[in-house]
């Protein structure tokens, strides 16, 4: 077995997980964290002069390299550094984005002269899943089935003619370069004039927003247009809202895991939300009770469908919509696979990608 190098973050739950299911399985990992190589690249460099197996990891749990990312950004985007951003705070999630692309950017240059490294997810992809509007297109243009894009949002005017001009009163707006719900606004209007915008960014005074590990729900118009304006100057994009099928008193979405293009474990994620993550107090349910057959097949086969659209990525997360014999790609994550405890033949998503054979 190869031994593993990791790109990431010790304090984290996903390099805790990984590291403990290396402990368990007997492989051989060696960690680099984000705040180490970005002062000196060589702490990574020499990691990788012997053949192994590298993992990039998200780097967002450190609050210092999230940082130092937005002020890389900013200078790539040409704007004066910004002043320092709040644990939770929504902002420069533009700029962040720009340092990041940087970052990958470095680390596939320098992957190019190590041919003997087996890169886990290439950072190109990695990039492509981060920008979900891009990585949405990219699924579309292989004939994977996805929501109805209804393309880039400038502003809440913008929105609303977006909506009129498609006949729509629901939608989803989303941050372009979010993660785990954050910035996503599930929006909702009647003939009535009145409207809904439900996200888990929270409006603080002075017009900042939060990233919260709960919903709100603001129907008042002065509200709804300055969080859909705060999340929209950072980029963000609409698109239509797929009904999720019910379950009991909630309804569900499924999360897929695929290991070298093929699905592993899978999980729907029941709530009474609009957004159904983990994190946000969904309960965690068994996809066996909540799909017939039809269904099963249906999330197996777009989610390897899916995987093929991004062939250097060994390890992928889906969010999927499944119902009468249809599935939909939500959205795909580089980073999916956190899923904490959750088995498929035995072993959590960490142990599976340690066995032979399981990542190409």
């Amino acid at each position: 077995m190869l031994p593993w190098v990791v790109l990431g973050v010790a304090t984290s739950k996903r390099t805790k997980g990984l590291l403990a299911a290396a402990r368990e399985t007997g492989a051989s990992v060696r960690l680099v964290e984000w705040r180490e190589w970005l002062a000196d690249a060589h702490a990574l460099e020499d990691r990788l002069r012997e053949p192994c197996r590298f993992k990039i990891e998200p780097p967002g749990d450190d609050a210092a390299v999230h940082m130092a990312l937005v002020l890389m950004g900013c200078e790539q985007l040409g704007r004066a550094p910004c002043a320092p951003i709040e644990r939770g705070e929504l902002a420069q999630t533009d700029a962040w984005f720009a340092g990041f692309s940087l970052a990958m950017k470095r680390l596939a240059h320098m992957l190019t002269a190590m041919p003997h490294v087996r890169v886990v997810n290439a950072p190109a992809e990695i990039l492509a899943m981060t920008d979900k509007l891009e990585c949405q297109q990219q699924l579309q243009s292989h004939s994977v089935s996805t929501a109805p894009l209804l393309g880039l949002v400038h502003d809440y005017e913008h929105l609303v003619a977006l909506l009129d001009r498609s006949g729509l009163d629901r939608i989803f707006l989303k941050a372009r370069y979010g993660s785990s719900a954050s910035g996503v606004i599930a929006f909702r209007r009647n003939r009535r004039g009145q409207q809904q915008a439900a996200t888990t960014a929270q409006l603080h005074e002075g017009g900042r927003l939060f990233n919260v590990k709960r919903v709100s729900c603001y129907t008042r118009h002065d509200e709804v247009r300055r969080v859909v304006d705060l999340v929209s100057a950072q980029g963000a994009y609409a698109e239509a809202w797929l009904p999720k099928p019910r379950h009991g008193a909630g309804h569900f979405d499924l999360r897929a895991v695929t290991f070298g293009g093929r699905v592993a474990h899978r999980i729907a994620r029941l709530g009474q939300r609009p957004m159904t993550n983990l994190h946000l107090d969904s309960e965690r349910v068994d996809p066996d009770r909540v799909l017939a057959s039809a269904d099963q097949a249906a999330l197996a086969a777009t989610a390897e469908l899916a995987a093929r659209v991004f062939p250097r990525s060994n390890v992928v997360g889906f969010d999927l919509v499944v119902r009468q014999g249809q599935a939909h790609v939500l959205e795909a994550n580089a980073f999916g696979d956190l899923l904490p405890g959750w088995l498929w033949q035995g072993k959590d998503t960490y142990a599976t990608a340690f066995c032979d054979g399981a990542l190409r």
